[in-house]
C-alpha cells in the first residue's frame, strides 16, 4: 500500500492537486512554518526560507520579499494573500506574487494571522506581546496591549466584533474591538498557551499549550467539555475540518492527533514524522486531506482515511540535528550554525540564505539567484578567514547591521578556526581542490 501511495504522488507532482490521495510539496529550502487553503482548494506555504509558495499544483508562485523566516499566510477573499514573519512585518500580496504593501509596526516576531468574517481586518500575533489589527484598505493599524508574554495565536469571533487571543503568559483572552479593549480573561494556564482553534456554531474553543496540554472549552458555560492531553509536549498546530466535525493537532513529538469533535474520540494518532515538530497543519477544502509541515522542507498531504498506511515526513536527521560526536569540530560548527540556511553546493536552492559555493575571495552579496539585505547590497566585505572569523566573533548583527543572518556567535576562538578550515575545503570549486 505504501509503495502505491508513494506512486501516486509522483503522478500528482505532474498535475493538478487531487484529494483522497497522499502526495507531497516541494520546493522550499527549510522548514515549512505555515500553511493555508482558499477557497477553490489553492495551498499557500511559507517557510524559514523566507518565502511563500502558492500551489495550484506541483509549480507554485514563489512570493519573495520578506527579510527572515516567514511564520503565517492567509487567504482574503478576493485571492489576496497576507503574510509575516520574523522580519516584524506583515506583506500584502496579489495571486501573481507582486508586492502590494509591507505593513510595519510590530517590534518583534509575528506568528500568527487571522482574517475578520468580512474580509476588512487582519490580525495579527506578535511576540512583543501585542495583537495587531491591519485593515485591509491600508489605513493604520490598531494594537491591542495587555499580555505579558509573547502572543500566540489569534481567533475572530463569528460576527467580527471580538478577538481571542492565546499567549506565552498563559492566559486567553477575548476582546472587544469597538472599544479595543479586554472583555474577558478566558483561561489562566499554568504555562503558555500556543493555539487556539474556535467554532461558535457548534459553542466550543479548543487550546494547545506548552505543557502538552489539549483542551476544549464550552463556550457559553466557560466548563471543559474535552480533554484530550496526550502528555506530548508542546502542542504546535492546530486545523479544524471546514465542517467543523474534525479537530486535528500536532506537537513536537511529530505526531498528527485527529479529534471528531460531534464526541470528542480521537479518530487517529498519527506518527507524522519520526524526528521534530509539526508546526503547521491545514485540511484541504473538502475535508478529506491533512495537510502538514515540519522540518522536512516539503508540504505532505495525507488522506485521512488512509493516514497509518503512508509514509511519515521524511525521517533522515536535518544536518543541523546530527549527533555532535559523529563529525569534526568544523563540520559540526557548519551543520548547527549554517546548514539550515546555506548549501555548500551551487545554487541557493530556495534557501534562507545564498549558496557558500566559492566563498573565499568572494565579495559579499554577488550571488546573483538571491536576494540580498540592503545591508549587503554593494557591501565591500570580501570574504576569506578574516572577515568570516569576525562575522562569527562579533555576530552578524554588529559585523553587518541590518542583515538577514540571525544573531549568533561562535564564541571559542577554535571552533572558529575549524569552521573556517571546513568552509575553505568544502566550498572550494572542484578544479580548484584537486
Amino acid at each position: 500500500m505504501r509503495a502505491a501511495l508513494a506512486t501516486s504522488a509522483a503522478l500528482l507532482c505532474a498535475g493538478p492537486l487531487a484529494a483522497d490521495e497522499f502526495f507531497t510539496l516541494q520546493g522550499h529550502g527549510g522548514p515549512i512554518m505555515g500553511i493555508a487553503v482558499s477557497d477553490e482548494d489553492q495551498i499557500a506555504t511559507v517557510s524559514f526560507d523566507n518565502a511563500l509558495g502558492l500551489w495550484s499544483g506541483s509549480n507554485p508562485v514563489w512570493f519573495d520579499g520578506h527579510d527572515a523566516a516567514v511564520n503565517a499566510v492567509a487567504f482574503g477573499p478576493d485571492g489576496t494573500l497576507y503574510s509575516a514573519g520574523d522580519d516584524f512585518t506583515l506583506r500584502v500580496w496579489s495571486p501573481d506574487g507582486i508586492e502590494h504593501a509591507v505593513w510595519t509596526g510590530h517590534k518583534g516576531k509575528v506568528v500568527s494571522l487571522a482574517l475578520s468574517p468580512d474580509g476588512a481586518t487582519v490580525a495579527s500575533a506578535s511576540w512583543d506581546g501585542t495583537i495587531g489589527l491591519w485593515p485591509t484598505d491600508g489605513s493604520a493599524p490598531a494594537f491591542l496591549t495587555g499580555h505579558s508574554g509573547p502572543v500566540n495565536d489569534v481567533a475572530f469571533t463569528r460576527d467580527g466584533t471580538a478577538l481571542y487571543s492565546a499567549s506565552a503568559d498563559g492566559s486567553i483572552r477575548l476582546w472587544d474591538l469597538a472599544s479595543k479593549s479586554e472583555r474577558q480573561r478566558v483561561v489562566e494556564h499554568g504555562f503558555g498557551v500556543n493555539e487556539l482553534e474556535l467554532n461558535e456554531a457548534a459553542g466550543w474553543l479548543a487550546y494547545g499549550a506548552v505543557d502538552g496540554g489539549t483542551r476544549v472549552l464550552d463556550l457559553g458555560t466557560g466548563d471543559t467539555l474535552a480533554d484530550l492531553t496526550l502528555e506530548r509536549r508542546p502542542i504546535l498546530s492546530m486545523a479544524t475540518s471546514p465542517d467543523g466535525d474534525l479537530l486535528a493537532v500536532g506537537d513536537g513529538e511529530g505526531y498528527i492527533m485527529v479529534v471528531e469533535t460531534p464526541d470528542w474520540r480521537i479518530a487517529r494518532d498519527f506518527r507524522a514524522t519520526e524526528r521534530g515538530p509539526v508546526w503547521a497543519l491545514a485540511f484541504s477544502q473538502g475535508g478529506t486531506n491533512i495537510h502538514a509541515g515540519g522540518l522536512d522542507p516539503r508540504m505532505y498531504s495525507w488522506p485521512i482515511a488512509a493516514m497509518g498506511e503512508a509514509d511519515p515526513m521524511a525521517t533522515g536527521t536535518p544536518g543541523f540535528l546530527a549527533d555532535a560526536d559523529t563529525m569534526p569540530n568544523g563540520e559540526r560548527q557548519f551543520m548547527r550554525k549554517c546548514s539550515i540556511c546555506h548549501t555548500l553546493t551551487p545554487g541557493s536552492a530556495r534557501r534562507a540564505g545564498p549558496s557558500l559555493y566559492d566563498l573565499f575571495g568572494r565579495q559579499a552579496g554577488t550571488v546573483e539567484d538571491y536576494s540580498y539585505s540592503d545591508a549587503l547590497n554593494g557591501s565591500e566585505i570580501v570574504w576569506d578567514e578574516d572577515t568570516i572569523d569576525a562575522l562569527f566573533d562579533i555576530g552578524p548583527e554588529h559585523y553587518i547591521p541590518g542583515t538577514k543572518m540571525p544573531m549568533q556567535r561562535i564564541t571559542g576562538a577554535q571552533d572558529r578556526a575549524d569552521l573556517v578550515a571546513y568552509l575553505r575545503r568544502e566550498t572550494a570549486p572542484k578544479e580548484s581542490s584537486q
